[in-house]
């Protein structure tokens, strides 16, 4: 039977972001339920790498669902729409790029909530980050309020009084202090994989908002990053 003793839930995307989070709660001493998905998005490479990282931390508790946001269409991750690429991170448009996948995180969530009932977690652990990224609506501070709320209301465990903590730990960081807090817990950053458009051998392409931002980073850091490219920096 699952302990119930510092349980969590944990999005486990195989992404430097949710990577960095499971480093950082393992380290706080929870035992880990991780949640992964297929969702149809077109780097299909996400799940296996979300199950080498899991195994890596050896986390034995770790659901990969099947579902499929591609029939809703209007994102290039999901759809047959060209990922945007810039030069450099100063390129990055400034409006919610087409890279946005309708409601996402707000899906994902849903599911960690019905997974942490069922294993009596306590904490749900998200890597979403509100400095640098895409500007997608459902990684800012008042989204994952707004779902603490909802947690709150919508459960079995909110209403008896005891609902799940919504936890971002890297809401308020950049790249840069993400990558260093990772770095300090050890994290193996070549295991991850953050590129919204890689070929086929899983490389990444160096251009996206992803790979500029996580370049960005590790730049900042004054180290490389340890992935492949496609395109020599």
């Amino acid at each position: 039977m699952l302990s119930e003793k510092k349980r969590a839930v944990l999005l486990l995307s195989g992404g430097l972001d949710s990577t960095t989070v499971l480093a950082l709660a393992k380290s706080e001493g929870y035992s880990i339920s991780a949640l992964s998905f297929r969702y149809g998005q077109n780097h299909e490479h996400e799940a296996a790498q979300a199950q080498m990282i899991a195994r890596h931390y050896g986390v034995s508790d770790h659901t990969i669902v099947d579902i499929d946001l591609a029939v809703f269409g209007q994102s290039a991750l999901t759809a047959d729409i060209e990922v945007p690429k810039a030069d450099s991170v100063e390129q990055i448009c400034n409006r919610i790029p087409v890279t946005y996948v309708p409601a996402r995180n707000t899906i994902f969530l849903s599911y960690a909530l019905a997974l942490a009932e069922v294993r009596k977690a306590a904490e749900i652990f998200i890597g979403v980050n509100a400095l640098d990224y895409s500007g997608y609506p459902d990684c800012r501070p008042e989204y994952i309020s707004a779902f603490q709320a909802l947690a709150d209301l919508a459960t079995k465990t909110g209403v008896e009084g005891s609902a799940m903590e919504i936890r971002a730990p890297l809401l308020h960081l950049t790249k840069a202090e993400i990558i260093a807090r990772g770095l300090e817990l050890g994290v193996d950053y070549s295991m991850t994989t953050s590129c919204y458009d890689p070929d086929s051998n899983n490389r990444a392409c160096g251009r996206c908002d992803a790979c500029l931002l996580r370049l960005k980073g590790f730049y900042e850091n004054g180290i490389k990053d340890p992935i492949d490219y496609q395109y020599t920096e």
